[in-house]
């Protein structure tokens, strides 16, 4: 048995020494044949020199123009802007109510504020002080409406009685003009305009019920304003630290600078328009009265108001005064009001608006229309009146950041060095020599750099 042991040994050591013989052959027999065709190749073999030589295909973006690459670089980024705009657009629309009171109160708050400062400035409290402006803005535009509604009800049945005589002019009129127009004719269009009338019954009743539903969302919007108002003209500035709380801290700092130019801006643009609607309304409201054109105030305050909606309104409330002096009285009174409407928007355009508003809220006619025009489409008569108003105070703010971004770049610019720090050094001011009297009574024609600056500034 003890043999046993010893035999399984050596039996063991043959068989390792056969597995060493049997790899080494493997070795050489791979040696000889090349490498298994599993077994990845340590390098790649040269090409023969008769084969023909084959370009490396370029990086795809190396091979893109560079003029396409910046195209594609903009083209996503206006997309993504666009679809922003878009949301946001759908947003205003769905709340369309609430953002049209609220810009509403801005412009009404941008128009007592003022009075609140003087108020306050004299002693009064606060709360007193705000409550007393607001109090007597509502009640004096509330007087206004009250006063129009009044002229209309007083001059409706005059009116209507020269509307007839002005129908039945005109009737005469064509009958004997050269468009040779019978008596038929002018029946047969009145009999149509009556059966248009009467087949679209429900039309105009659908109308009437939704003219019921816009006067409710009209005094919806009016409370909404007045109480928006009242809060911005107590607690504006917390409202205004509290919405600075929302901007991210690296660009809070410029923000904070560029909101009291805005509302600066805005501050000017609705006093001035004010005062220039209100200089267009008297002196067009005056011209009526003494042409003896009815409703002479109703149609001033509808001047006014139209004012505030740039270009479009002053068009169309002379339109309006036209056409009533027109039907009212005849076509030489008419001529004498489209004149006088004329005169005073030209005075209004060439005088008025550039010595009351100033180069702070001027834009250009151009921009005016367009932002008139996509405020309409947008938001009816309210987004066309607070079209200009918000392109003026886009066009402060930016012109602000710029400014501020560039004073930013600026300061953390490295400071130069070596021969860049001596060209850019200022020069220091030149030591002034002994000049005879005469000479020295006469000022200096170039001022020194510190001076030079002070003077641009």
């Amino acid at each position: 048995m003890s043999k046993v042991p010893a035999w399984l040994g050596r039996v063991g050591a043959e068989l390792t020494r056969m597995g060493e013989r049997l790899d080494e052959r493997r070795a050489e027999a791979e040696a000889d044949d090349g490498p298994a065709p599993h077994s990845a190749p340590e390098s790649i073999p040269a090409p023969p020199a008769y084969a023909p030589a084959v370009a490396a295909k370029p990086d795809p973006v190396a091979a893109i123009p560079w003029g396409i690459r910046v195209a594609g670089e903009v083209a996503w980024r206006l997309l993504v802007l666009a679809g922003m705009l878009y949301v946001l657009m759908r947003v205003i629309s769905a709340v369309q109510l609430v953002v049209l009171a609220f810009v509403a109160a801005l412009l009404i708050t941008a128009l007592l504020q003022p009075t609140v400062a003087r108020l306050k400035g004299r002693g009064v409290p606060r709360a007193l002080a705000t409550a007393l402006t607001a109090i007597a803005g509502f009640v004096l535009m509330g007087l206004v409406g009250w006063f129009v509604v009044w002229q209309v009800m007083e001059n409706i049945d005059d009116l209507s009685n020269r509307v007839r005589d002005g129908i039945d002019e005109l009737k005469r009129w064509l009958l004997n003009s050269p468009f040779h127009v019978t008596e038929d004719q002018i029946n047969d269009i009145a009999k149509s305009l009556s059966d248009a009338v009467g087949t679209n019954t429900e039309e105009i009743t659908s109308a009437g019920l939704q003219g019921v539903t816009v006067m409710v969302e009209l005094l919806t919007g009016m409370f909404l304003a007045m109480f928006s108002t009242l809060f911005l003209l107590y607690d504006g500035r917390k409202i205004w630290h509290w919405t600075l709380k929302l901007v991210p801290a690296q660009a809070r700092e410029g923000v904070a600078g560029a909101g009291p130019r805005a509302w600066r801006t805005l501050t000017a643009y609705v006093r001035g328009t004010v005062l220039v609607a209100l200089i267009d309304a008297i002196f067009i409201g005056l011209g009526l009265y003494f042409l003896d054109v009815p409703l002479a105030v109703p149609l001033a305050v509808f001047i006014f108001l139209g004012a505030f909606i740039p270009l479009v309104g002053a068009v169309i409330s002379g339109a309006l005064a036209v056409v009533v002096a027109l039907v009212t009285q005849d076509v030489f009174t008419a001529l004498i009001v489209l004149l006088v409407v004329l005169a005073v928007q030209q005075i209004e355009g060439h005088v008025l608006q550039p010595f009351i508003l100033g180069r702070a809220v001027r834009v250009h006619p151009l921009a005016v229309v367009l932002s008139v025009a996509a405020g309409g489409l947008v938001a009816g008569i309210g987004g066309a009146v607070v079209a200009v108003p918000l392109v003026a105070v886009t066009n402060t703010v930016v012109g602000y950041l710029r400014a501020y971004s560039q004073e930013q770049d600026l300061r953390n610019s490295p400071r130069p060095h070596g021969a860049t720090a001596l060209d850019t050094a200022p020069t220091p001011a030149p030591v002034p020599k002994p000049v005879p009297v005469a000479a020295a009574a006469t000022p200096s024609a170039t001022p020194a750099p510190a001076e030079a600056a002070n003077g641009k500034e």
